[in-house]
């Protein structure tokens, strides 16, 4: 269990997963300087009209890509250890917390259910032609890779970070893509045939 500054986003940051971000508050400012100072990693966890989650992502400042005169910055940060909130505490501008890291249960997902949710995600890739960073298979979690690489919105990912194993989220993961390979493909199809003459006729 330890104390943690807190940033919370209408975003996900998934284990891995490099994000831009423009810190403008000054609140957030301190936060970020002090971790630019001292090294340290804050914490982000989704906050929306629904409030703020319990389970977020430890993040840290790993490129600043520039300083404004008035304190403001633009950086890029990358998720590490996902971590569970405990409570929250007081005495610092920003939230702050106690977390705990969140376990991992071990279960690993079958070749079966591996390959069939990296077939999905290719689907996904060839069917918006997307140049996008190969996956590293011998990485920690594939489903988190792929999560980073696909935007299929706040609250899968949420749902993946809260996710306690690697299985559980590659079966989560597998009929999503399927279901967005096809949608993209479909919008690329309404494109062309507007593209051709001008207007869309029904398949």
């Amino acid at each position: 269990m330890s104390e943690i500054g807190l940033f919370p986003l209408d975003l996900v940051l998934l284990p891995g997963e490099q994000r831009p971000l423009h810190v403008f508050e000054p609140r957030y400012k301190e936060l970020i300087g002090e971790c630019l100072d001292e090294e340290t990693e804050f914490g982000l966890v989704l906050a929306d009209e629904e409030g703020m989650r319990e389970v977020g992502t430890r993040a840290a400042v790993v490129e600043v890509l520039e300083r404004f005169d008035d304190g403001r910055l633009n950086v890029v940060i990358e998720g590490g250890e996902r971590f569970q909130l405990l409570e929250l505490t007081d005495g610092r501008s920003f939230t702050t917390a106690e977390v705990d890291a969140i376990d991992y249960d071990g279960e690993d997902p079958t070749d079966d259910e591996r390959a069939r949710c990296l077939r999905a995600y290719e689907r996904v890739v060839a069917a918006a032609d997307a140049d996008l960073t190969e996956l590293d298979l011998e990485g920690a979690s594939l489903a988190f890779q792929i999560g980073a690489r696909i935007d299929l919105g706040t609250t899968v990912k949420q749902d993946l970070l809260e996710l306690r194993s690697e299985r559980q989220r590659v079966i989560r993961l597998a009929p999503l893509l399927d279901r967005a390979a096809e949608a993209v493909r479909r919008e690329r199809s309404v494109r062309e045939r507007a593209a051709s003459n001008g207007r869309v006729e029904p398949p």
